[in-house]
């Protein structure tokens, strides 16, 4: 399939295609990175709301090895080291760009707004990729490159939370 659109009956044939589609979201026609986003949320509310911050950082953890393997397997199969299918890299992103403000503001829920400004944030840099986050983007092209831009993107839509959600009351 080397070089080719993936398909759903491809994905679903390997644990590494469809982890990183994040389970065939990545296969969007429009705007996978933003879909994948969106279906990281609930995962990451829960994740949020029922683990202890130690378990969050072991799944933010997991994700990103796993993450590493997927997108490295998905890049091969498909010709493209970061191809638009790989979402599995916005969920690791998405997680980091909430828990930061969810743990430093002392949250106890997660509401519409925490998570509407967590989305927002997290999606412009990973689109605009300003530095550092480009340079991830720019010079690793490998799954570490992958997951690594996204992991900036994350924590700097995190700190940016860090500062529109107390305005917002």
């Amino acid at each position: 399939m080397n070089g080719e659109a993936p398909t759903a009956a491809e994905v679903i044939k390997s644990p590494a295609l469809l982890l990183a589609t994040w389970w065939g979201t990545g296969l969007s026609p429009r705007a996978p990175g933003t879909v994948g986003s969106l279906a990281a949320l609930p995962f990451c509310s829960i994740w949020l709301l029922y683990f202890p911050p130690w378990g969050v950082a072991g799944v933010a953890l997991l994700l990103l090895f796993l993450g590493v393997w997927a997108a490295e397997q998905a890049g091969a199969a498909w010709g493209k080291p970061d191809h638009g299918a790989i979402v599995i890299d916005e969920v690791l992103g998405q997680l980091l760009a909430l828990a930061l403000p969810y743990y430093v503001l002392g949250a106890s829920a997660v509401s519409f707004q925490f998570l509407l400004v967590g989305f927002v944030l997290f999606r412009l840099f990973d689109i605009a990729k300003p530095w550092p986050v480009s340079y991830f983007d720019n010079h690793w092209k490998s799954g570490w490159g992958v997951m690594l831009d996204d992991v900036v993107a994350g924590l700097l839509a995190g700190l940016g939370a860090l500062l529109v959600l107390p305005l917002l009351g």
